[in-house]
């Protein structure tokens, strides 16, 4: 009976050797797949009988068999590519798809937009992600990500910030004229904005000592850019003071009247608020907008308008948020991706096609932003690479050989045991 149990003792490593050698051969021919990541065989004794039962001691073993192929999931390298579209993930974490089985997950970022503006997988998945709002504020409302926003709609200028010095011996005896600006006015700025329709427009800020500490600022748009107005001639649409302390800091700004009327297609009566800075009397440090001894200067101008504009590139950044850049020079949010994270990555389901799926092993995925409860970071432009180890396969591929040798050699010796035992009889 001993003899025939190396029978099947042998047989039992043939069969676990060759499943082994199967095992690291897919290693191998997925050395040059996105997101892989190697399995390696799990091998158990079987014990035929105990000779002293319960006792333990004197256990005769029946060979081996394969109780477990489990991933290994080690980060693999990532690698530079030349698409926007290509992600991969940096940690903890996959990317959760949606197609015709289901969710499923994947490592595999090798992703691009579809003619319907969805991003998907080389197969088709659908990538689900954070939808954005109308702001392009990140919410936690899940969906396929998409890009359904390829016109910004204009928006209309309600604040000018500027930040400036205004020459503290400035002589306050200049007399402002509306008809000639610039020659009567002590300082004077540009900027642009934007009025109902988006239409942009050059408006200039005059500015004219009135007494000591106190500036008058005039804000004027050109005579062809307004209602009823006549070319060559500047007409003011915002008036108002600025009040110094004697330190040369701002102590209060006041605006006396604000109602822009731009012609050609925009409403009337648009408000502009002419911002100086954090003003004492508001609570602030009056440090934005001073009246030094130096000479008047614009140190910088913003404001919060623009025009339409249509889509001209997309791109991620680390977070995972997919970000719209439009001809105007706006940017806004679309979606931000989900990254799933599980308990025990092991016991997940392989359903090929780089695609995992949950199991009673794995648990349920928690599903969150990346960098964010234990997630990856995601990184744009690069892909990760296959964990395969060709030199570290190879060695296994060759020790796997030499058990299936050494386990075909214990067949052959019984086989020889058990000729023997035959020719006993004949002699």
């Amino acid at each position: 009976m001993g003899i025939l149990s190396g029978l099947y003792t042998g047989i039992s490593g043939l069969q676990g050797q060759g499943e082994a050698v199967s095992i690291y051969g897919d290693n191998i021919s997925n050395a040059s797949t996105i997101g892989f990541k190697v399995s390696r065989p799990e091998f158990q004794d079987v014990i035929a009988k105990s000779l002293k039962g319960l006792l333990g001691g004197n256990q005769i073993g029946r060979g081996t068999r394969l109780a477990a192929v489990n991933p290994v999931f080690s980060q693999g390298s990532v690698i530079q590519t030349e698409s926007s579209t290509d992600l991969a993930i940096t940690g903890d974490g996959f990317f959760v798809l949606d197609g015709i089985d289901g969710q499923s997950f994947t490592r595999n970022g090798a992703l691009h937009f579809d003619k319907d503006g969805k991003l998907i997988n080389a197969d088709g998945y659908k990538v689900m992600g954070f939808q954005a709002d109308d702001k392009g504020k990140i919410t936690s409302k899940m969906g396929a990500i998409s890009v359904d926003r390829t016109v910004v709609d204009a928006k209309k200028s309600s604040e000018v910030n500027m930040f400036m010095n205004l020459d503290l011996h400035a002589d306050k005896a200049l007399e402002f004229d509306p008809k000639r600006p610039d020659q009567t006015s002590h300082f004077a700025t540009g900027v642009t904005v934007y009025d109902t329709a988006g239409t942009p427009h050059t408006v200039t800020v005059y500015f004219n000592k009135s007494e000591e500490g106190v500036w008058t600022w005039r804000a004027m748009a050109k005579g062809e850019e307004v209602v009823d107005g006549k070319k060559d001639q500047m007409y003011e649409q915002a008036k108002g003071r600025l009040v110094f302390d004697t330190d040369g800091r701002l102590k209060e700004q006041i605006t006396d009247r604000s109602s822009f009327q731009f012609n050609k297609g925009a409403l009337p009566d648009q408000n502009i608020r002419f911002n100086f800075g954090d003003d004492k009397k508001s609570g602030g440090t009056g440090s934005i907008v001073t009246q030094y001894g130096t000479a008047s200067e614009t140190y910088k101008t913003t404001q919060d308008g623009f025009t339409a504009g249509t889509l001209a590139g997309l791109t991620f950044n680390d977070d995972g948020a997919l970000t719209a850049i439009y001809t105007n020079g706006q940017n806004m949010n679309l979606a931000q991706v989900a990254l799933a994270k599980f308990e025990n990555p092991e016991g997940l389901f392989k359903m090929g096609q780089n695609r995992f799926r949950e199991s009673r092993l794995s648990g349920a995925g928690t599903i969150g932003a990346p960098r964010a409860g234990g997630r990856g970071a995601i990184s744009a432009k690069t892909i990760e690479s296959s964990t395969t180890d060709i030199a570290n396969e190879f060695i296994n591929l060759m020790q796997a050989q030499r058990n299936f040798q050494a386990n075909a050699k214990v067949i052959s010796t019984s086989d020889e045991m058990m000729q023997e035992i035959i020719q006993l009889k004949r002699n």
